[in-house]
């Protein structure tokens, strides 16, 4: 089952650090510092600088960028301060993502507190947040959706499946918009499905289902033969259980749906139905009831509303074993609480709700904070709209509200981490269309800026269950459906999300595997026939999904420094580092440390700067300017490995717009220096000459102490600046466990 991709958000105030740092200084300067005479032979670094050698073309303000994600309710108004907001924008980034937490948490977003409901006078049915301009909204909140069919999803740690709550008056309903009435498909084209997962192996030949109305009339009884069904893209522990190398795609969710003998159903009549699947006992862990036609009979809700009569609706779910006397013995715990029932996974929820179900957790930065507050840094943002818990009409709400306020986007991200609310490519891609509709009926200068699916933390393709041709990439599925529909016009960028490491496991050689990560991920769209002329973007990305100590080490400036580098190199057109906020020590795995950029108190104050922050600096700051317009990059060679292969140092040039060159060098080797000279390959040789500036952080200015809570850096220096007087023959020294950016003229290339 996927895990929690973004544990970190609605935290940001933390428990405190209790020891203080110096202030930040721009930086050390120094003169001469790192060109060096060593007694090692230097390595080259050959620069691949011909003008046809380009390898990707990039402006930092619109594909260097970070994130603001939701935050607790008592954050919001101590984060959005002038003095917090240039702390925010002093690493250096450009634009800024708003992102979106409601569908991890299977919530309802009220993006606007005014709207609409359609049971005005009970408040409760399908809300629709006002598209006319008032009071500044400045919080806005999720509402937990009472049809739940998910214990888990890929972010959820709270709530509970209605379908084993034990509750007879609840139940579970599937998304309305996903029937023919909206999809204007057959239904049996987008099947729904419940899955009980019952944690272990147990012998079973009976399911009783409760149904609600609308009930199935058709539908079958399955079981699962292979691994876990809802492992879509997670990594296989080897083993010893220190983890391992992610799943091959083809071995993911690895096995196949099994029909029980008996577990065809023609002409349900819904009610409470027990049935007999097999004559003999068949072990299984996973049970599935999928859905092909519905009763379409009204529901609990009434009958005044379409949405009420369309789909499927189940109050309760057992699975377990007929006796021969005919009493059901029943292995499913039914108990209103996530951690103790039995777990179920559901195609798809209907989004109704009432003004009852308002979440305590969290709150979403409201628009108009959003983009007066300074945080956009001027620039246009991109921002998300939900679809998976939401309703059409209410994204063209938003999009309308938007639109008058004259706020400018970049962007428009179709929801968020469809793969890890379970939602399969068909469904999410007629969702898209639907949606797309919508918006573009109100704006239609959004046309060329939707995109999506925003996958959860990814390192390859994502595969799910087989469809009836045997494809299982998930993406390919999802573009196909576009392609069918004559809509993949309206997919202006793939996204996706980057968080490579598990946080328990990780360890330092995975610094080296990082370039190829990268590679598979990005080559995995192109592979699922996605053209080249599409973007491929990162929309948000830390280490790991979960809190690591090396989110806090100097790992994570080296890690940072070389993603960036990587994505570019491999063809990405937008990185998004997340997350920009300060915030609070906390425990994690391997140790006490932050997420971001800046380490608050319990006050909220500024105690200190993270290896996140000076990394940041320097590549916004010294490899790449903003708001100097476009940058070449350019492809390095590095010769120098450990025994095993694995490359200790890489590095990323860029030509820029004000004609200087810069290079960005990652040293991984954590216990030596090494000495490099570098030369410029293509209509001549060349080399740096002149002056050049010579930025360098690494262990040597930062070192984490994180074994308890008063965790802290100590050193924590800013990186130190050399003014250095270069030929063609000077040695640079990359100093241990270092990011270093080279940056000057350079001599003796041709055009």
């Amino acid at each position: 089952m996927a895990t929690s991709r973004r544990t970190f958000l609605g935290v940001t105030v933390g428990a405190a650090a209790s020891t203080m740092v110096r202030p930040l200084a721009d930086a050390f300067v120094l003169s001469d510092q790192n060109a060096t005479s060593p007694t090692a032979t230097p390595a080259p670094v050959r620069v691949h600088a011909a003008p046809a050698q380009v390898v990707n073309s990039f402006d930092p303000d619109q594909a260097l960028a970070t994130s603001m994600d939701i935050q607790s309710r008592e954050a919001i108004n101590k984060l959005y301060t002038p003095e917090n907001v240039n702390l925010c924008l002093s690493a250096g980034w450009g634009p800024i993502s708003y992102r979106l937490h409601t569908p991890e948490t299977i919530d309802y977003w009220h993006w606007n507190p005014n709207g609409r409901w359609t049971d005005a006078a009970n408040q409760r049915g399908y809300f629709v947040g006002s598209s006319e301009l008032g009071e500044p909204i400045r919080d806005s909140f999720g509402y937990s959706l009472p049809h739940r069919g998910c214990t888990h999803n890929g972010g959820t740690e709270y709530g509970y499946s209605r379908l084993t709550d034990g509750d007879p008056k609840t139940f579970w309903k599937s998304n309305p918009y996903l029937a023919k009435a909206f999809t204007h498909e057959d239904d049996s084209l987008h099947p729904q499905w419940i899955i009980v997962d019952l944690g272990q192996y147990y012998d079973v030949n009976a399911i009783r289902i409760d149904w609600c109305e609308p009930s199935a009339r058709e539908y079958e009884v399955e079981y699962w033969v292979g691994a876990d069904p809802m492992n879509w893209e997670e990594p296989a522990m080897d083993s010893t259980g220190q983890g391992g190398d992610y799943l091959p795609v083809a071995n993911q969710a690895m096995g196949n749906w099994v029909r029980f003998p008996n577990g065809a159903v023609h002409e349900g009549k819904g009610g409470s139905v027990t049935l007999k699947l097999a004559d003999n006992l068949i072990s299984t862990r996973w049970v599935r009831v999928l859905m092909t036609q519905s009763s379409n009979q009204p529901g609990p809700h009434g009958n005044d509303d379409v949405r009420h009569r369309v789909g499927y609706a189940i109050y309760e779910v057992y699975v377990g074993r007929l006796e021969a006397n005919g009493k059901f013995a029943d292995f499913v715990k039914h108990v209103p609480d996530g951690r103790q029932q039995t777990a179920t996974y559901c195609s798809s929820t209907d989004p109704w709700h009432t003004v009852a179900d308002l979440s305590p957790r969290g709150d979403q930065t409201g628009w108009d904070l959003f983009f007066t507050s300074g945080i956009t840094n001027g620039l246009p943002a991109l921002i998300t709209v939900p679809l998976i818990y939401s309703v059409p009409e209410d994204a063209a709400a938003m999009v309308a509200y938007l639109k008058k306020r004259g706020y400018p986007i970049s962007w428009v991200e179709m929801d968020e981490e469809a793969d890890g609310q379970y939602y399969m490519p068909e469904d999410y891609a007629s969702l898209y269309i639907q949606f797309a509709d919508a918006m573009l009926k109100v704006d239609p200068t959004l046309k060329g800026k939707l995109g999506g699916p925003v996958f959860q933390g990814i390192n390859q393709d994502v595969s799910v269950w087989p469809d009836a041709r045997g494809n299982k990439s998930w993406f390919g599925r999802f573009y196909d459906y576009l392609k069918s529909h004559n809509r993949h016009g309206d997919l202006s960028f793939a996204s996706f999300e980057i968080y490579p490491y598990e946080a328990c496991t990780m360890k330092w050689d995975d610094l080296y595997r990082n370039r190829e990560l990268t590679r598979k991920t990005l080559q995995a769209f192109r592979d699922d026939g996605l053209p080249a002329s599409i973007p491929l973007m990162n929309t948000e990305s830390n280490l790991s999904g979960s809190l690591s100590g090396y989110m806090s080490d100097i790992f994570s400036a080296l890690w940072l420094a070389d993603n960036v580098g990587s994505f570019f190199a491999e063809g990405g057109a937008l990185y998004i580092h997340s997350p920009i906020e300060p915030s609070g020590i906390e425990h994690g795995c391997q140790g006490w440390a932050i997420w971001g950029n800046a380490l608050w108190d319990r006050n909220e104050k500024l105690i200190g700067y993270t290896a996140f922050y000076h990394a940041s600096r320097m590549i916004n700051n010294d490899w790449v300017t903003h708001r100097s317009g476009t940058h070449h990059l350019y492809s390095a060679d590095v010769g120098i490995e450990d025994p095993a292969g694995n490359a200790l140092v890489t590095s990323y040039a860029v030509r820029r717009p004000d004609g200087q060159w810069a290079l960005l060098l990652i040293n991984k080797d954590r216990e030596n220096a090494h000495p490099v000279r570098v030369a410029f390959e293509g209509g001549g040789t060349g080399h740096f000459s002149g002056t050049i500036r010579m930025v360098t952080f690494g262990s040597e200015q930062y070192v984490w102490h994180g074994a308890d809570s008063t965790a802290h850096a100590d050193p924590n220096l800013p990186p130190v600046v050399s003014s250095i007087d270069v030929s063609a023959q000077t040695v640079f020294t990359l100093p241990k466990a270092s990011v270093t950016v080279l940056r000057g003229e350079v001599a003796g290339l041709t055009a």
